[in-house]
């Protein structure tokens, strides 16, 4: 499996906006295990997006998805930037 634990930032004041968007996007992704979308309670404009894939390739193929796509489009002008990234090995656990 393949994970990824990511910190996004929203552009000042606009991160419920970008939440929004982000969990209405949430369209079928093949291989997707978990997407989890999460308020940062240390950062106003903070966002950790957490997920589980069966793989690599097939994280990577979600990103050229209509609906992916879509979304990204929409949301670009709400982000500010990405502050941290890590990949992951997931071992397993509920919803896994």
């Amino acid at each position: 499996m393949y994970g990824l634990i990511g910190k996004m930032l929203a552009v000042e004041g606009r991160r419920d906006e970008l939440l929004t968007l982000l969990l209405e996007g949430n369209a079928p992704m093949p291989g997707c295990r978990s997407y989890v979308i999460a308020r940062d309670p240390a950062s106003a404009d903070g966002i950790w997006i957490t997920e589980v894939w069966d793989s690599r390739e097939q994280h990577a193929a979600s990103l050229h998805l209509p609906a992916v796509q879509d979304t990204i489009a929409r949301a670009r002008p709400l982000i500010a930037g990405f502050a941290e990234r890590f990949e992951t090995e997931p071992a397993g656990g509920i919803g896994v």
